[in-house]
């Protein structure tokens, strides 16, 4: 299923998707991010690798101007975050579900779709082919209030998907998901960079991690470690990725 269309796929510019210089983040007095700076270049599949707590839902959040940094400087597409009118350009899937639970799925999906200005047939097309995909078009006509945890996270990653976005960023998209179905989504994930859209996604799951082309590994808000999944094992003479997880941390003189 192809869902993005080839010249939204063509649209994608030569500057980066995602462009952090120093950017630091304190909530309370406490240090929740410190000094990251990241380049993620638009078709890379990125994932954020760390514990709860970690960091990353702050560091997402501040990519995509939902919140703003303490200090240091976001781009997005080449553009300074956080901006209104970027809000057009990437798909956002929260680690909460933000659902009106007396619609149902369907009812969600037009809402949303006629916020990125989809209308009509376009918009009917767009609801078809999301809702295909994860596996939610027999629950279409649900209310959402009856909808399982793990039917809530999908219809948030159809919402995210809805407006062909050129830079997708999904903070643990497949918590809840059955692993059938996961591996669905991410074989889709994976065809959505080959048609040149920028993920960037959060995780925990080592597996998940492994698929990604980069990984930045991010503990106690400080980034250890940015490259492939096989470089950064190899960098911690390690086996697993877990195993490099744990050797790095340690090496970057955790806990603090």
């Amino acid at each position: 299923m192809t869902l993005i269309s080839p010249a939204s796929a063509d649209s994608a510019q030569s500057c980066s998707a995602i462009e952090l210089q120093g950017i630091t983040r304190s909530f309370g007095g406490r240090t929740v991010l410190e000094g990251i700076t990241l380049s993620i270049p638009q078709g890379e599949l990125f994932g954020l690798l760390g514990p709860s707590g970690s960091g990353k839902t702050t560091l997402i959040k501040l990519m995509t101007g939902i919140d703003r940094a303490d200090g240091g400087s976001v781009r997005m597409l080449d553009e300074p975050m956080p901006q209104l009118k970027m809000l057009q350009a990437f798909g956002y899937m929260a680690q909460s579900d933000a659902l009106y639970g007396e619609l149902t799925g369907k009812q969600n999906l037009a809402f949303f779709g006629a916020m990125f200005g989809l209308k009509d047939e376009a918009l009917q097309e767009r609801i078809q082919a999301v809702s295909e995909l994860v596996a939610l078009t027999s629950h279409l006509n649900k209310q959402t209030s009856a909808y399982s945890g793990g039917m809530k996270r999908r219809l948030s990653l159809a919402i995210a998907l809805l407006h062909e976005p050129k830079l997708l960023v999904l903070d643990e998209p497949t918590v809840g998901i059955d692993p059938v179905l996961r591996k669905s989504i991410w074989k889709e994930l994976t065809e959505l960079t080959n048609q040149g859209v920028t993920i960037i996604l959060t995780t925990h799951v080592m597996d998940e991690a492994e698929k990604c082309h980069r990984l930045g590994l991010i503990r106690e808000g400080r980034l250890i470690a940015v490259d492939t999944p096989q470089a950064i094992m190899e960098q911690a003479d390690s086996s697993t990725l877990e195993e490099a997880f744990i050797a790095l941390g340690q090496s970057a003189g955790e806990p603090r």
